[in-house]
């Protein structure tokens, strides 16, 4: 009998010790990097993933522990089912609570896509079909339907996105992106419009949107801004038209070889504004914030012309001849 406590007691001590011997194991691998298959291992967590699920999804991917470890991990801290969909990266040095707390918090590794202040729609859905980790759905899509998608149908793409950079998780889609630029860009412009000028001809905001696509074009050096808003301002106001050289060049879309010549400034299209008298019919690229307050809030001035001067700054002018001479000087004569 005294041999058989005996060995009882053994065996609950030897349990014992293995118990804390496992525990401390246990913590020490929580608290250790996980080995990883490369310098850093990415995947996208799905909507709806389960423990085991997430567990066989990371263990593919490169983290170099059995499943059934990760699974047994994420069991026993009881959060499970607080893991957030999105993209995760683990880096070399990452810890199993790192890793977790990563998936908990929905510490995403974000991708980004600038748009830039004076781009053409065109050149955003470039830009947008070549961003990483963006999933396309409008790449096949024609303008038109695109906006229709965006719940703004009948509405002009261009112009409607504003020029900043967006950050996204992988697997987002690319109308989920365009979503928050069309939405930025009217705030945008509903913040300047109630900004406007009492004594402005512009009729609505989206004449101030036209007028700012023209103004960023137009602009080599932001300090010109508002005053080359000012001198479009003056010509809306007395009926001379606006002579901008960028819509013209908007007009003739792909025809256009870089050389604009006195034909193209003779050949009517609807945003030919040596033709037509007014704004064209749409802006002709993305303005940013600085253009759309310029756009409403121009800067007090008689000048009806300007010229650039080469070095990124214009020349003002409030007479033909004095503008004929500018011209003369920092063009003829470069």
């Amino acid at each position: 009998m005294k041999s058989l406590f005996r060995f009882a007691l053994v065996s609950l001590l030897l349990l014992v010790l293995a118990g804390g011997a496992l525990g401390v194991w246990a913590w020490q691998w929580w608290r250790a990097p996980l080995p990883l298959a490369a310098a850093s291992v990415e995947l996208t967590i799905a909507p709806g993933s389960t423990a085991r699920g997430v567990a066989r999804d990371w263990a593919a991917a490169g983290v170099q522990v059995d499943e059934r470890l990760l699974f047994a991990v994420l069991r026993l801290s009881g959060r499970a089912h607080q893991i957030r969909a999105g993209s995760y990266a683990l880096s070399t040095g990452d810890t199993p609570q790192r890793w977790l707390d990563k998936m908990l918090r929905g510490e995403e590794q974000l991708e980004a896509l600038r748009l830039i202040e004076g781009w053409t729609f065109a050149q955003a859905r470039a830009a947008l079909a070549k961003a990483p980790g963006l999933r396309q759905t409008v790449g096949a899509l024609s303008d038109a339907e695109l906006m229709a998608r965006l719940g703004a149908p009948g509405q002009a793409a261009e112009g409607r996105f504003f020029p900043d950079t967006y950050r996204y998780g992988r697997g987002v889609s690319d109308l989920t992106v365009l979503k928050q630029a069309h939405a930025a860009m009217q705030r945008e412009l509903e913040n300047a419009w109630v900004q406007r000028n009492a004594e402005s001809p512009l009729k609505s905001a989206d004449d101030a949107l036209v007028l700012a696509s023209i103004v960023e074009k137009e602009t080599g050096r932001a300090a010109d801004r508002g005053r080359i808003s000012g001198v479009f301002h003056n010509r809306l106001r007395i009926g001379m038209p606006l002579q901008t050289d960028p819509t013209v060049i908007y007009g003739l879309g792909t025809g256009f070889d870089g050389n604009l010549r006195k034909r193209d400034l003779q050949t009517d299209t609807p945003f030919n504004t040596y033709t037509r008298r007014g704004l064209p019919p749409t802006p002709i690229a993305l303005p940013g914030r600085e253009a759309l307050r310029a756009a409403v809030s121009p800067e007090r001035t008689d000048a009806l012309y300007f010229v650039a001067r080469g070095d990124g700054s214009s020349e003002f002018s409030a007479t033909l001849d004095a503008h004929n001479r500018a011209v003369q000087r920092f063009q003829l004569n470069r």
